[in-house]
């Protein structure tokens, strides 16, 4: 799944390393449990599209680090935007076959809560920066499912399957196959062609940990329309 193979490493600046070792142990950390289904906002390029989210009750929103996305924050605006949430929403980092360094820089410089990988990397590979997890998976059919049993993670999210595209498709998937992916035994995210007018449906069929949009409450790539996301998470809440 993903790309082809993960990109070779640099050597981890010591300073990182040291870091590492440093990190607050936040796996046991969770998200808002006084909701039935948690709502994470991905993909902000803006402080104000974050304010739009939190105003509207987001449990979480995601910084897109991979360059080849027309999401694609710098760690500069990420730092900026990450700088203006409440600590009681959850900092997702978004990479794909990332450099070591730069994971570890994005969760030293964003304070960074929760790691979302979409690329090729190995379970160990996502396990060495001493925060949550999150793995995403592309939903095709059944056999999609298979890596899953394997993967050590805290949290699936599970998108559809495009060809040449990575996450942010505006595309369904089975949902049943959300539902077979609960026995694996982590939560669930259910992202890939979620809007206001279907979550509450997708809800209710799937019961996940929680639901994930990026292009289903925009105007255009990276920028969200704040209505949408209103009528988003109200949809969600009242699934």
């Amino acid at each position: 799944m993903g790309l082809a193979g993960a990109r070779p490493s640099r050597k981890l600046p010591e300073e990182f390393r040291l870091f590492a070792s440093e990190l607050p142990n936040t796996r046991a950390w969770v998200f808002n449990q006084a909701v039935n289904v948690n709502v994470k906002i991905c993909g902000l390029t803006t402080v104000n599209d974050a304010q739009a989210a939190v105003q509207a009750g987001a449990d979480a929103v995601g910084l897109m680090f991979y360059a080849g996305s027309p999401r694609h924050v710098s760690m500069e605006a990420a730092q900026e935007i990450a700088r203006s949430l409440p600590s009681s929403v959850i900092r997702v980092g978004v990479f794909v076959d990332p450099d070591p360094s730069d994971v570890f820089a994005a969760v030293q410089l964003c304070g960074l809560n929760l790691l979302q990988f979409h690329g090729a990397e190995a379970s160990e590979f996502c396990q060495q920066f001493g925060v949550m997890t999150m793995k995403a998976f592309r939903m095709r059919n059944a056999e999609s499912l298979v890596d899953l049993a394997s993967f050590s993670a805290d949290a699936f999210l599970l998108d559809s399957h495009v060809p040449d595209k990575l996450g942010g498709t505006g595309e369904t998937f089975n949902w049943d196959l959300a539902v077979e992916a609960k026995k694996f035994g982590r939560p669930i995210f259910l992202a890939g062609g979620l809007t206001p007018e279907n979550v509450a449906d997708a809800i209710r069929a799937v019961q996940p940990f929680g639901v994930d949009v990026s292009s289903g409450v925009e105007i255009s790539p990276g920028r969200k329309d704040p209505e949408k996301i209103r009528a988003f998470i109200a949809a969600a809440r009242g699934a």
